[in-house]
């Protein structure tokens, strides 16, 4: 029995391409006002953005790939495939309220917000215990990938608060966040079984 189709590996490897893909071309088409170490990615998407279409669509296009790899990942416990998609559905309405093209934004702070949470836990919930689960579910490498997220999170937080390269933190935890899935899905592939 396959534990996930063949199409969840497309989606699930999609997504990180999309994302980091976006942001390199969105930045290109921002000139050097953008400040990829200093600023997150959402000044790419924010309203009035020159690249803004470029960032938006990858946005959509990760929270697309999140869905449907959640949709195709059956052997996860169901509490971490609601969560994944749920991360996906949380980017897709990141891209639908952008950031303002100066100040903040609390509807669109609150969204991100929820989806790092959520993309953040995905991976404990949905770990299934025992010998027979794919290696990218069981509890260990789950736990690990969430202190990660967990770990880069604290990061962008401290600095925010001592105007540190957020950008840079930022990217390191989407970057893990949109990559695991892919990781999940591919040792559920290789698990002997899975044919």
């Amino acid at each position: 029995m396959r534990h996930v189709p063949n199409w969840a590996l497309l989606s699930s490897a999609s997504a990180p391409v999309l994302l980091a893909g976006g942001w390199m071309i969105a930045g290109l088409l921002a000139g050097p006002t953008y400040d990829p170490a200093a600023q997150t990615i959402s000044v790419l998407a924010a309203d009035g953005a020159p690249g803004a279409w470029v960032m938006t669509g990858a946005l959509v296009a990760l929270g697309v790939c999140h869905l449907i790899t959640a949709w195709g990942l059956r052997v996860a416990a169901g509490a971490g495939r609601v969560a994944l998609g749920g991360g996906g559905v949380a980017a897709l309405a990141v891209a639908l309220f952008p950031a303002p093209s100066s100040g903040g934004s609390l509807r669109h702070g609150s969204i991100a917000a929820v989806g790092f949470v959520l993309l953040a836990v995905w991976p404990l919930l949905a770990a299934v215990r025992g010998a027979a689960a794919p290696w990218g579910l069981r509890p260990a490498p789950s736990i690990a990938a969430t202190a990660v997220m967990g770990l880069g999170a604290a990061w962008f937080l401290l600095g925010v608060h001592l105007h540190g390269a957020i950008g840079v933190a930022e990217r390191f935890v989407t970057s893990f966040q949109s990559l695991w899935p892919f990781v999940v899905v591919a040792s559920c592939i290789r698990h002997p079984g899975s044919s």
